[in-house]
């Protein structure tokens, strides 16, 4: 009997160490690839600088990343679901971080965004699967507390990024941003091999859906491309064909016995289609705002990179601090009421900056950007909890997946719309000082566009309905 109990406490032992690791893995990966994104968007001036380029051809140094990410998103999710989240978690790791090698020593704007393409594949294999794997350690009960320090992981990436690249490429260069990739993702890959044990397959009895992975990794290229090109008939011409191929691809899965995107998520899961479509909204009106707030700031205001980082860290450092309160929140409130409070108040905050000019004060911007970083937190974590819960454990990656294609797709989103203000009223060349007032009413032609559509989120994030 004794020996029967201490073997159970062996287990549970073993249990706990793998959870915390996991915790720790997935959480320092949640770190790692919001740095890389917000940390580059800060060093955009100076790449601008050094390979020459106009603002069209800079934002896909930004763009180029989030379109492969969203691409490979839920495929990976599906591959992690059949042949193991750890290894393909661990895959992703890599490639990004062989990548951001790759782009340290780029010598040319067009050697960058291919690297960019490539770390934005790896990214697709790790904060997503990550979220699968912590689903996978962890009881209902508690994915609300690990998904909020899990999220808030991610805002500190998000907060240190600006910060972080401002400093590395004030003093350093911003090849240097790469680098501290590099480093970080050495350590996750130690860890890793050293301390997270087991693996998790629901779904190794189903087989790879490849065709239809591939139907759905051409429509999001058609139809995010587009987007970026929706100022010529080309971009509208590929979002039309973009959104015709979605009718091919759901004919082509509810055929299919192991789908790579289960289609009946949408169809028969109110929680999973309307929370995923806040997601959506959500990311489509907000993720361009580290981008324009970054030239704003050094173009306009003057301020330095390291600087422009220390303003732009205050949205999430705010969202670290409440996203672990609002998972504790989700799990006793129902997570709609929580997560269209917070989008609300990302509404007035987009609202507020919709007003910025010459004469803004510093303390404005970062009031405005307080107010986003409570509405986020407020969002972000109950609207993945509700996604999670709500779906058998056999489609934790492809759920993972899908939540993470809708952020990336906002993302890109945001980035076209930004694009195709640009292009309306500047055009192919780079900002100096004669076109700034053109470039203050992008800004403020884009804020706008993004304080409606985020209103128009909160009945989306509403309509969800209840989780339990």
């Amino acid at each position: 009997m004794d020996c029967v109990d201490m073997s159970r406490d062996a287990a549970s032992v073993d249990n706990t160490v793998i959870k915390r690791f996991g915790l720790f893995v997935t959480t320092l990966a949640a770190f790692f690839v919001p740095f890389g994104i917000s940390s580059v968007n800060i060093a955009l001036p100076s790449i601008g600088k050094e390979f020459l380029m106009d603002a069209i051809f800079l934002s896909w140094v930004s763009l180029a990343y989030l379109l492969a990410s969203a691409m490979f998103l839920v495929p990976f999710g599906k591959i992690a679901d059949i042949y193991g989240r750890k290894r393909i978690f661990t895959y992703g790791i890599m490639t990004f971080t062989l990548a951001s090698v790759g782009s340290a020593i780029s010598n040319s704007a067009v050697m960058l965004v291919c690297f960019r393409i490539f770390q934005g594949i790896g990214a697709a294999a790790i904060y997503p699967i990550g979220a699968a794997i912590l689903t996978s350690l962890f009881p209902s009960k508690e994915l609300g507390k690990v998904f909020g320090i899990n999220v808030a992981a991610v805002y500190v990436g998000f907060s240190f990024g600006p910060f972080g690249g401002g400093f590395l490429t004030h003093h350093l260069g911003w090849r240097s941003i790469f680098l501290v990739n590099v480093l970080v993702g050495l350590i996750i890959i130690f860890f890793v091999f050293w301390k997270l044990k087991g693996e998790w397959r629901e779904a190794k009895e189903e087989k790879f859906d490849f065709i239809g992975s591939i139907i759905y990794s051409i429509i999001l290229l058609l139809i995010m491309y587009g987007f970026s090109q929706l100022s010529t008939m080309l971009g509208a011409w590929l979002v039309l064909l973009g959104f015709l191929g979605i009718l091919l691809f759901v004919k082509w899965e509810s055929k299919m016995r192991s789908p790579v995107l289960d289609i009946n998520l949408f169809r028969n899961n109110r929680v999973f289609a309307f929370s995923n479509l806040a997601t959506l909204i959500n990311y489509g009106a907000t993720s361009a705002i580290t981008f324009l707030l970054s030239l704003y700031l050094q173009y306009i205001k003057k301020v330095t990179p390291e600087s422009a980082g220390l303003i732009l860290v205050s949205q999430p450092i705010v969202q670290a601090l409440f996203s672990p309160l609002s998972g504790k929140l989700s799990d006793r409130v129902e997570p709609r009421i929580v997560a269209s409070i917070g989008m609300a108040l990302t509404s007035v905050g987009l609202l507020l900056l919709t007003v910025l000019d010459e004469k803004t004060t510093i303390g404005f911007i970062v009031a405005s950007l307080v107010l986003l970083g409570l509405g986020f937190a407020l969002f972000s974590v109950p609207n993945t909890n509700a996604v999670m819960r709500s779906v058998e454990n056999r489609f934790y990656g492809v759920a993972s997946g899908t939540l993470s294609t809708m952020r990336m797709t906002g993302m890109v989103f945001s980035m076209g719309i930004a694009l195709l203000i640009f292009s309306i009223y500047i055009g192919k060349v780079q900002i100096t000082s004669e076109y700034y007032p053109l470039f203050l009413r992008c800004i403020k032609t884009a804020f706008t566009f993004f304080a409606v559509l985020c209103l128009g989120g909160v009945f989306a994030s509403l309509a969800r309905g209840n989780v339990r």
